[in-house]
């Protein structure tokens, strides 16, 4: 099978679909894993700091995997991101999560980001854009939705 994966900005970020691995295949596409997404996030003056820990519940392995992180408020230009990190639009990062085992956890992503207009207040968004061919069935946890206020305090989701 004929594999592609386009990088944005050689990073790594995978974007479009790579072919399914070696794990049985369920009804409607390939192979079924749970990707989940936990973590702390903070805000004080504009600047977001946020630590994510991606895992797989299974029961197939991912062979690689992309999460999205959106911000309602747009980010300050010209950031440095951590490598397999790129933006991806104003209020958008792509972060390469990397390959999971089944019932495994990932490598934690952490992410200062600066926010235009030092906002009192920014919701986070996350959710898996690239599974490596995978089926998530359970998209719940890896959708997150988290209000965030400008006070320092750490949200955890």
């Amino acid at each position: 099978m004929r594999q592609r994966m386009r990088t944005l900005a050689g990073c790594g970020v995978a974007l479009a679909a790579m072919g399914a691995g070696a794990a049985p295949a369920v009804a409607g596409g390939g192979p079924e894993a749970d990707l989940a997404y936990h973590g702390v996030v903070s805000m004080a003056g504009g600047r977001v700091d946020l630590r994510l820990v991606p895992r797989n519940h299974g029961p197939s392995a991912v062979p690689d995997a992309t999460v999205r992180l959106t911000w309602s408020a747009p980010l300050v230009d010209g950031q440095a991101l951590p490598e397999g990190c790129a933006r991806s639009g104003a209020r958008v990062v792509l972060c390469r999560v990397g390959a999971l085992a089944a019932d495994d956890v990932g490598r934690p992503i952490g992410l200062r980001v600066r926010l235009r207009g030092a906002p009192s207040e920014v919701v986070l968004e996350t959710d898996t854009v690239w599974s490596g061919g995978a089926v998530d069935r359970n998209r719940v946890n890896d959708r997150q939705r988290v209000l965030v206020l400008d006070t320092g305090d750490d949200y955890y989701f």
